[in-house]
């Protein structure tokens, strides 16, 4: 009799991922996640936008490995060499070196600034967005007007500003990028507030004792992470473009790093005898910037209750 009973006691991974009445919350937790990953999986366009994010991150990793030249050496005898030739996959630049190569190392570079950037401007967003939304009074108004000014310059422009002041380098082109794309968190962060900050379960942790920093921490903020995380993965694309923008002005990363932006600077004087050049460096970035936007768009319909709902 226990033999014939054992299996259902038993549930498998699949079955206890999908049970329809979890028994405790770390199931419940891991139900959610299960099903947001089935819900992701579906969406084709978001599925090939992770892949290519992936297959970057893991050239980025092992570019040391798959290189096949040194990215900084200068070989002024294989300068210009077309895709193909002499074992140069996509040809060299006006310096004799591999483009390939320095295209691997150049995504550790892409990436780094993206991660950067995505740690440090949704947290100061989140910050004065919360701030703002549940103080309410003379600090919102204050905290807004602030927004309003950094989001009537364009992200470019203002980057430009704070790297002209700060110096040019990777460090200070990863905070200016940082301190000009905050706004539009805090404004994601203050309406999403807003919503909650007169909800019954609110009062209820205030009459409970409470303080703000508490209820801002622990509540407020737990339930803008998914709107701040949809936010995130569609701007990343922006933020690749803003870096590689400033690095085609030359004040990104300085030369010899193979930071996509600068290639691209490089081979524009080449771009109509030696295409490549800067062309490849461009596909590259169109890449990375279509995985994000595609993976974001899945995201959004994943963690946006309004878009599940449809």
């Amino acid at each position: 009799m226990n033999e014939l009973t054992s299996p259902s006691t038993k549930p498998t991974w699949r079955e206890w991922l999908l049970a329809e009445e979890p028994t405790s919350r770390r199931q419940a937790r891991a139900v959610g996640w299960y099903q947001g990953w089935l819900a992701f999986r579906s969406n084709t366009l978001a599925m090939i936008g992770l892949i290519i994010l992936v297959f970057l991150i893991v050239c980025a990793i092992f570019a040391p490995l798959l290189a096949t030249h040194d990215p900084y050496a200068q070989d002024l005898g294989q300068r210009l060499l077309p895709p193909g030739f002499q074992g140069n996959l996509f040809g060299t630049d006006s310096l004799g070196r591999d483009i390939y190569s320095r295209l691997l190392f150049g995504a550790r570079i892409s990436i780094y600034i993206v991660l950067l950037v995505a740690m440090v401007a949704p947290l100061i967003g989140l910050i004065i967005g919360t701030i703002a939304g549940y103080a309410g009074g003379w600090i919102d108004v204050v905290l807004m007007r602030i927004t309003d000014i950094f989001l009537a310059f364009p992200r470019l422009i203002l980057a430009l500003a704070f790297v002209a002041a700060l110096g040019a380098g990777i460090e200070n082109a990863v905070l200016a990028i940082a301190l000009t794309a905050w706004p539009p968190y805090a404004r994601i962060a203050r309406a999403e507030t807003l919503t909650i900050r007169n909800t019954d379960f609110i009062h209820a942790i205030q009459l409970q004792g409470a303080g703000p920093v508490r209820i801002i921490t622990k509540h407020i903020w737990p339930l803008c992470i998914s709107s701040l995380v949809i936010r995130v993965t569609l701007d990343m694309a922006g933020i690749i473009l803003t870096a590689a923008g400033l690095g085609f002005l030359g004040l990104g990363a300085q030369p010899p790093s193979p930071e996509w932006g600068a290639m691209i600077s490089e081979g524009r004087k080449y771009i109509l005898d030696h295409w490549w050049v800067a062309t490849i460096p461009g596909l590259a970035i169109f890449a990375i910037s279509l995985a994000f936007n595609l993976l974001g768009d899945g995201l959004r319909d994943v963690l946006d209750p309004k878009e599940s709902g449809q």
